[in-house]
């Protein structure tokens, strides 16, 4: 615990200035792409994802931008935790952290099969560790001993938490480090936890869809909101306490 007695938090991010490009208005974009171009500079990043964009890379092309409709977003304390992943959770001994290592969680998160490739090329991954620096990129870590098997990165704005990407090195590790997320960004008073694209897996962890246009009504009111996360060393066997089925 901080001195005061209560826990230590992840401290208000650093302002930023105004981005150099207009990034486009999804309510005006008929598809999920909006956008080509611009750069990865934290200006143009957090004002990016204050509109509901995200830029997600492809090789050959200028850098795209994207708002998907429909949106993926866990509700506060709507993470699911299936029976499995609650035995795991009670019984492996893991615990969970904020930002002892973003660089390793986003390195986790880039490394891929070759075959599969990645999204997360260097200069995100840059982009990203500065986003970090100033304040407006988390990582969770989950942490068997001393080795990292875990762990979920992404930007937070306001009330509202993107995540970016998650990777696991133990079963149920990814899992685990989504649901510290958003167990500790719920506590905080977050409002929801951003998953931005739909799918059957992160429907199966509480994951639920919006149409683009009621995510930007929420995504507008908790933007400006002034949310804390706590960052202390947690026993993940907690996430199990009173988890539904």
């Amino acid at each position: 615990m901080a001195p005061d007695g209560e826990y230590p938090v992840a401290g208000p991010p650093r302002p930023v200035g105004p981005s150099a490009w207009r990034i486009p208005d999804p309510d005006d974009e008929e598809s999920d792409l909006v956008g080509f171009g611009a750069d990865l500079t934290p200006e143009t990043l957090i004002d990016a994802y204050r509109r509901g964009v995200f830029p997600w890379p492809h090789q050959r092309v200028a850098l795209p931008w994207f708002s998907p409709d429909p949106r993926a977003l866990i509700p506060a304390a709507g993470a699911h935790v299936s029976r499995s992943l609650r035995r795991r959770l009670r019984h492996a001994g893991w615990e969970t952290t904020v930002d002892v290592d973003f660089a390793a969680v986003i390195a986790g998160c880039a490394s891929r099969p070759r075959r599969e490739g990645t999204w997360i090329t260097r200069e995100m991954a840059a982009a990203y560790r500065r986003l970090h620096d100033l304040g407006w990129a988390h990582s969770v870590e989950v942490w068997d001993g001393d080795e990292l098997v875990g762990g979920i990165y992404g930007v937070r704005v306001g009330a509202c938490f993107t995540g970016e990407s998650m990777f696991h090195r133990r079963t149920d590790a990814s899992k685990a480090a989504l649901v510290d997320l958003v167990a500790r960004w719920t506590e905080a008073g977050g409002a929801f936890v951003d998953v931005q694209l739909p799918t059957e897996h992160l429907a199966t962890m509480g994951a639920v869809e919006v149409p683009r246009s009621r995510f930007l009504v929420l995504l507008a009111e908790a933007r400006d909101r002034v949310v804390s996360m706590r960052v202390d060393r947690l026993p993940a066997r907690r996430l199990a306490e009173g988890a539904g089925s």
